[in-house]
């Protein structure tokens, strides 16, 4: 019985999904009619009192205001800077200056949180300048696409906030967790770019010119800047005097300072950059709003219970149970964004997890993982759409080149397993230090 009115529930999920309604709406239908149908509390009464339960979240708030010092990069001079600063010094590595892809989604997505900011960032001031000088395009947007993940990853991460929520775990121990698995995501696809260089050596242009090691050091000045921005923020979240939301309010102090400072900030940049964040809030707010009702739903029908009790009956493994949750959100990615794969399922898996054993804030950089493997496979893959809208590639293309940087985020899974330590080693000793 069980198993049918969950396959029904999926079922209507789809069904109004492929309709083109909201996907916030979406998740609230469902919950409606499962309440309706399979409980005997009142709908109405449960939907407001859940959606009003998940909008006043006082550490929902560091969301939005993450999301906004995002947008003000996007839209100030502060990112191209950023590429001035870092090119000088690729030009003797191998694959040369397609490592600006990866270094600089890496250093955006210590001030950024979000993927698609990332990717569409690094993407206007690399796309342009790589093709420009005669890179193998299928690289440029490759390295680009899987690189721009690393926005969910490095902290502060918008993804890492709603999983926080989710699970009700510490968001500060989560952003720290994400440091050592973001910095070895970013060397994995580093490495990878040097040995197809190595092995490709007439598909890389020659060096344009030689700088010497103080004109390198006096083009770095362009990231002071974006430097000072990260260690504000990122010292901000490890402080234990300040909150997740307070440090997310000290990034967009930061952000308006330096961008007014270099003169990149008018009225129409800060007008555009708070609409920006707007809308984009309000679409993640509706979505965790429409999944708690959900998942309340759902935690009403015993499913999440019964599940838990089905997977846990299977006798699986700890490395069975990762496993099969991989492929099962590897396929969930391919219809649904990453927000909302996290609190759609959460309420499911989150007992099935805990009972296993595994530690909840490595299941956090683990499905952080897979949401970044979400983000890069079609058909609602948000890196392939920002990467379609600014090169007019097809989908299949840019998901068939970015194949390689899906295939190392899978090597990351892996080591990430096999050695936990990399995850759990900096929130340990946070603790202890606390």
């Amino acid at each position: 019985m069980d198993l049918l009115i969950t396959a029904l529930l999926i079922a209507v999920l789809f069904a109004i999904l492929a309709s083109g309604v909201w996907i916030g709406l979406a998740l609230s239908g469902v919950a409606w009619i499962a309440m309706a149908l399979f409980s005997a509390r009142p709908a109405g009464d449960a939907m407001a009192v859940t959606i009003w339960g998940a909008s006043s979240s006082w550490t929902l708030t560091a969301l939005p205001l993450f999301v906004w010092m995002g947008e003000i990069l996007f839209r100030t001079r502060l990112s191209e800077d950023m590429f001035k600063g870092l090119a000088p010094w690729l030009e003797n590595v191998p694959g040369r200056l397609l490592h600006t892809n990866v270094i600089g989604c890496a250093i955006f997505a210590a001030v950024s949180g979000s993927s698609a900011a990332t990717c569409a960032t690094i993407g206007k001031m690399t796309i342009p300048e790589l093709t420009r000088r005669g890179y193998p395009e299928d690289k440029i947007i490759g390295t680009l696409a899987g690189a721009g993940t690393l926005g969910l990853l490095i902290p502060p991460s918008i993804i890492m906030i709603v999983y926080g929520v989710s699970a009700n775990v510490s968001i500060a121990q989560l952003f720290i967790a994400g440091i050592v698995p973001g910095l070895l995501l970013a060397a994995l696809f580093s490495g990878y770019i040097v040995v197809w260089a190595l092995g490709h050596p007439d598909a890389i242009p020659p060096a344009t010119e030689k700088l010497t090691f103080m004109q390198k050091l006096h083009a770095s000045r362009h990231l002071a800047q974006v430097g000072l921005l990260i260690v504000l923020v990122l010292g901000a979240v490890y402080s234990p005097w300040v909150t997740p939301t307070e440090a997310a309010a000290v990034g967009v102090l930061g952000a308006l300072i330096l961008s007014a400072a270099q003169g990149s900030l008018n009225r129409q940049t800060f007008i555009d950059s708070l609409m920006g964040a707007t809308r984009l809030f309000c679409m993640i707010a509706l979505i965790l709003s429409g999944a708690q009702f959900l998942t309340l739903a759902m935690g009403y029908l015993g499913l999440p219970r019964h599940l838990a009790e089905w997977i846990a009956s299977l006798g699986l493994s700890t490395a069975m149970l990762i496993a099969m949750l991989t492929v099962f959100f590897i396929v969930l990615g391919c219809f649904l964004d990453g927000i909302s794969m996290v609190v759609l399922t959460m309420g499911v898996i989150l007992p099935t997890v805990e009972k296993a054993g595994i530690d909840l804030i490595w299941f956090g950089i683990f499905i952080v993982l897979v949401v970044e493997m979400a983000q890069i496979t079609p058909p609602v893959g948000f890196n392939l759409f920002v990467l379609q809208g600014m090169t007019s590639k097809q989908i299949p293309w840019i998901a068939r080149v970015t194949v390689p940087m899906f295939l190392l985020i899978v090597a990351a899974l892996v080591l990430i397993y096999a050695f936990p330590d990399l995850v759990l080693g900096l929130p340990r000793s946070m603790r202890a230090g606390g």
